[in-house]
């Protein structure tokens, strides 16, 4: 397996713990943009203090402010905002089955963007990932307003900007200092939205949030976003989900059904096709 996607599915693996954190967040009466305002402010001092330790450089720049302007705005905050939103006017099960079109705009984005051609094996992966992903959710109402479809679909949209603006970011710039400068001025726009206090027993696992999911799984993914096209990157990173409900039925005993294994199948699936087609062509 190249590096590449190797990094893309240990992302995806940190990403599969962000329910499992939140779920014990919530316990505490934490709200959501509450949960994200510290999760993104614990990041940034975790991935600050290790690029002055380790790379032994500013986290800082005073190049491109604009684009990490717009990259904090889009990838940050819109996401997270149209997220929680959907969650609040649907259903949590809704909202992420939606937050998982984000590969069929990272295909449609890739052409536009960079010239990655739509294959036939993209296709074919992109079906059964979101045939997958709507195994993976299971028994999710869609009886919702257009209000929600909307947002959701929004939800998916900035959710794969986010891939398409890191692959612009990480060009010019190494991947932690993007992803710092991102989270940090993401963090301005969440700010107004947030309570700031949180109880002191929530904070083990708000740390946890923001060193798994967010400093180790979003570093990855900039990385890999050098080696792996966008597209490709982010069908792979559906195995999320995947990586979430084994966790939430280990760590909860929640139900795993025949047909969410059956969609995890599906997923995992689509995401060798993806990788071994390309070390066909390479």
């Amino acid at each position: 397996m190249r590096r590449g996607y190797l990094f893309v599915v240990l992302a995806a693996g940190m990403w599969g713990t962000l329910g499992i954190f939140a779920k014990y967040i919530y316990r505490y009466g934490v709200d959501s943009f509450t949960i994200v305002f510290w999760r993104v402010l614990l990041a940034l001092v975790i991935l600050g203090t290790y690029i002055v330790l380790f790379l032994r450089e500013s986290p800082f720049t005073t190049r491109r402010l604009w684009f990490y302007t717009l990259y904090g705005l889009v990838g940050v905050f819109a996401f997270y905002t149209l997220y929680f939103y959907t969650v609040k006017i649907s259903s949590v099960g809704f909202a992420v089955l939606l937050v998982y079109t984000a590969p069929a705009f990272s295909v449609l984005l890739g052409k536009l963007v960079f010239g990655e051609p739509i294959t036939g094996e993209k296709a074919l992966a992109l079906a059964m990932v979101l045939f997958g992903v709507i195994l993976v959710g299971g028994n999710v109402d869609l009886n919702v307003s257009n209000l929600a479809l909307i947002t959701g679909i929004g939800t998916g949209f900035t959710y794969a900007l986010y891939g398409v603006l890191a692959k612009v970011g990480v060009r010019k710039e190494k991947p932690e200092r993007v992803l710092f400068m991102t989270l940090l001025f993401g963090l301005v726009f969440l700010a107004p939205f947030s309570k700031f206090s949180v109880p002191l027993g929530a904070l083990p696992y708000l740390l946890g949030l923001a060193f798994f999911p967010t400093f180790l799984g979003y570093t990855l993914y900039n990385h890999a976003l050098k080696q792996v096209e966008v597209s490709r990157a982010s069908i792979v990173a559906t195995v999320e989900p995947v990586v979430a409900i084994v966790l939430a039925y280990l760590l909860f005993g929640e139900s795993l059904t025949p047909l969410q294994l059956m969609g995890g199948v599906l997923i995992v699936g689509a995401s060798i096709i993806v990788h071994m087609r390309e070390e066909k062509g390479s």
